[in-house]
Order: C-alpha cells, then structure tokens, then sequence
C-alpha cells in the first residue's frame, strides 16, 4: 500500500483510530481500552508509513510481520487492520461477541493481517525471535517487529527473549515497548516497580531508543534509524499516555479495562471527533 511521511496526515489517521477504538470498545460493552488508545500513534507510524505490507494480499511472503504480545490492546490492532482496508469495517460491530473472528484477544488466522495468538502475557518476544531467525536463515530481507507491554517486562520469558535475540544477532527484530506506567491493578511504581529499564536494555546489549510515543517525528526516525542497525536487535522505549485523547482517561490505570457508560461513550466521541466526521 503507499505509504506516507506526511505528520499532519499520521497525525488524522491516529485520531481517527482512536475514535474507532472507542466506538468498537463502548458499543461493544467490553475490551482493554486505555492501552489501545495510548498506542494509537505507534501503529499507525507502522502501518501507514513504516510496514512493508500489502492488505489486498495479507500472506505475501515478502511483508515484515506484526506482532502483538500484549493482546489485551487487540482494539487498535483491529481497528488499524479495518483502516487499512484488510477487512470490512463493519466488522468491528462484532468484536468480543461469540463466534465473531474479532475476540477480545486476537488469535493466527482469525482475520486477515492477524499475525499471532496473544493473550498469555510475555511470549510475544519469544515468537518474534523465532520469526527473525527464520528469515534470517533463509537470507530474507522481512523485518519483525514486535510490541510489548512494560508490565509483561516482569515476566522472566521476556528476558530469556533478549539473551536469545542477541546471541542469533536479529538486526531484523525490532521490539517496541508501550511505556505507560499502568496495569489493570495499579501503576508500575506500585504493584512490580521496573526502574532503570533503558539500563537494563542496554546491559543486554541491544540497540535502544527512547522515544516520546505521541510524537511522530521521533516515531519515524526511531524506526528508520532501527532499520539501520546491521549488528544486533533493536528496542524502542516508547513513552505513552495510557487513554490518550480522552480528559478523563488519561494515565488512569483504572481504565486499563473498563466499560464505558453511555454519557462517557457519548463524551469520549466528542473529544475525538475527526475532522472528516
């Protein structure tokens, strides 16, 4: 599909995956919300800029690969798959329902454009190693990337993932970490604290940036200069605020997963409406 760098453009699409987040997760009557709407911005940048991929043909075998760890945000997986055109929209009306492909954690083959099965937190990074290395062996040029949660960071497979990663030299992988801070039972600080991370990331010897996750420019060029890298993984922090976009979502934890009434639905859309609404 063709692709932009066009940051006012990036910045609408984002906007308007937030509001389909919200639209899908509030009619719904269930789903993670305040992960999906804080990592609005990181998938669109890859899915309208940075992706080699091809949604008329979502298993052409030259397209880097996508995958989800932390499934629980799946909202903002769909709703960019829905943007871009790999399903019909109109199928976001049956997310989380029985027998619908859109469950509230996404499984391989389910949908086209669904990459992996995701729902046990911390194996995400795992399969991604397994991805790189494959191409790696078989001298292809696909590209992983990988997002992570920083409180699936407290599970010890994650790290098992690192030491992996860098033994087998995956310049193609790139991990992306939502930074937010929050998980459902609390802020970070209070239930697992996951200080000095980019230290630790450093001390495994991957290439690391860390980035403000609302900011395309420094999106992009994370991402470009990842691409870069000919000697070992990359990681990118990405500073995020969980809720983005909504005042009274913003940085609560409690909104992790949380319905919403039909006076906050109502609000929410409002803040969000896109220009093309």
């Amino acid at each position: 599909m063709e692709l932009t760098t066009d940051i006012a453009k990036l910045q609408r699409i984002a906007k308007e995956i937030r509001y389909g987040i919200v639209k899908t997760v509030g009619e719904a009557g269930a789903g993670h919300i305040g992960g999906a709407m804080g990592m609005a911005d990181i998938f669109t940048a890859l899915y309208f800029s940075i992706l080699k991929h091809n949604p008329k043909k979502p298993e052409w075998s030259e397209r880097d690969r996508l995958l989800l760890s932390n499934g629980h945000i799946c909202p903002v997986l769909y709703t960019s798959l829905a943007k871009t055109n790999y399903f019909d929209p109109i199928l976001l009306k049956k997310f989380c329902t029985i027998s619908s492909p859109l469950q509230c954690h996404p499984h391989l083959k389910s949908i086209p454009g669904v990459e992996n099965t995701s729902g046990s937190l911390g194996q995400g990074l795992s399969q991604a190693c397994g991805l790189a290395l494959s191409y790696k062996m078989d001298n292809k040029d696909n590209r992983v990337f990988c997002i992570t949660s920083d409180a699936e960071h407290q599970e010890g497979q994650i790290w098992e993932a690192y030491m992996f990663a860098l033994k087998y030299k995956l310049n193609n992988l790139v991990n992306i970490i939502d930074r937010n801070s929050i998980q459902i039972s609390g802020t970070m600080n209070n239930v697992m604290p996951l200080n000095r991370l980019k230290d630790k990331l450093v001390s495994f010897a991957w290439y690391v940036f860390e980035i403000d996750g609302h900011n395309f420019s420094e999106i992009l060029a994370a991402l470009n200069k990842a691409k870069q890298v000919k000697d070992r993984p990359s990681v990118i922090i990405a500073h995020t605020i969980a809720g983005k976009g909504v005042s009274f979502m913003e940085n609560n934890y409690k909104w992790h997963k949380k319905n919403l009434s039909k006076k906050q639905l109502k609000q929410a859309l409002a803040e969000l409406m896109p220009e093309t609404k």
